[in-house]
């Protein structure tokens, strides 16, 4: 059951510019129905957390030019929920911001943040966790991230070292975070897989928001005090205007480096429920259904011969016919087809501009 105090914050403000060219600036990734399903990720997102909080406790964090989708895409979230960023000030100043917003309308929020572009395809799971650790930290003062299970040696993710010599005593999957470590070189990766201790850094957190608000005061005091002199405006007709004119003062950084890396009280909830970021076409191709010979078709009428470990996203053709490829990307969107090797799809930003 939800209840009053649990609060959802999801940051929908990235630009997503590996999916082009379905992805654009003007709609990115987290706005776009990439798996084919009748649901964008931002709405897939939404619907995994139903049961923890009620839709007036959900937050939204974007760029201000994205305010209207998000508004069509989830009618059900308050339209004052909705939190426009002046510009793009990484992770840090999104949550700084949000944080001092809710504790505005309730002190004793316990608040999950995650990011809106990211797929889970064992929610029953998924809200067991989170429920769990929000129990977790409505009890203590402790910060808590998700550590996904790895099952690849993955370079394209940061990792969590965990402490498994003893959990927490008031919950035995939750255990203190030894470090925090940059995304790895394959070799390294690989150890970190033979370890046993290491997980993926999924950027979802919880906390009571007094924690993260003291947390800022502490380890970000000039951020900090950006947004405690705001707080008698928050929540008035004043306060976009307010932010307009100071969020852009806020040092562009991620909470990980400025809260996360520094905090002493960081525990990491190792967890197993379908986990990606879905940050390439490759991993997209790892999380769709696949053929017997490996191609991840999202689209109504696509014939493939002689084609082998491809991801085609064609959903606005009529008929869609492949032969002979091996391991490649065909996608369409409003005119523009890209036709790109998957080894190489780290070219496809410099394509897209």
């Amino acid at each position: 059951m939800a209840t009053s105090n649990n609060y959802l914050v999801i940051m929908a403000g990235g630009i997503g510019s590996r999916f082009w060219p379905m992805s654009t600036p003007e709609c990115p990734k987290q706005f776009i129905d990439i798996l084919g399903v009748g649901r964008t990720l931002l709405q897939l997102t939404y619907d995994r957390f139903h049961g923890i909080c009620p839709p007036e406790n959900i937050w939204i964090l974007t760029n201000a030019k994205y305010t209207s989708l998000v508004q069509e895409q989830l009618p059900e979230v308050p339209a004052n929920n909705i939190l426009s960023e002046p510009c793009r000030r990484n992770t840090a100043p999104c949550i700084a911001y949000v944080s001092w917003r809710i504790k505005k309308e309730n002190p004793k929020a316990n608040v999950v943040v995650t990011p809106s572009d990211h797929i889970v395809t064992n929610s029953t799971e998924f809200r067991r966790v989170v429920q769990s650790c929000l129990k977790f930290t409505s009890e203590t003062d402790a910060i808590v991230t998700l550590g996904m299970k790895p099952t690849r040696p993955e370079t394209g993710y940061g990792y969590i070292q965990a402490d498994l010599s003893s959990s927490s005593a008031r919950n035995k999957e939750i255990f203190r975070v030894d470090s925090f470590r940059e995304k790895p070189d394959l070799e390294t990766a690989e150890k970190y897989i033979r370890n046993k201790s290491y997980f993926w850094n999924a950027g979802i957190f919880i906390w009571r928001v007094s924690t993260i608000v003291n947390a800022f005061r502490i380890y970000m005091p000039s951020m900090s005090k950006i947004f405690e002199n705001m707080f008698p405006i928050l929540g008035t007709h004043q306060e976009q205007a307010i932010i307009n004119e100071r969020y852009p003062e806020c040092e562009s950084i991620s909470v990980d480096y400025a809260i996360m890396e520094k905090a002493s009280e960081i525990f990491v909830c190792p967890a197993d429920f379908g986990w990606s970021d879905l940050g390439t076409w490759g991993s997209l191709l790892a999380q769709t259904k696949k053929d017997l010979y490996g191609n991840g078709l999202i689209g109504q009428n696509i014939s493939v011969f002689d084609t082998h470990n491809c991801i085609i996203h064609t959903t606005e053709e009529r008929k869609v016919v492949v032969q002979g490829l091996d391991g490649y990307i065909i996608a369409e969107k409003e005119g523009t087809l890209l036709i790109c090797k998957l080894s190489e799809e780290q070219r496809i930003k410099q394509f897209a501009e």
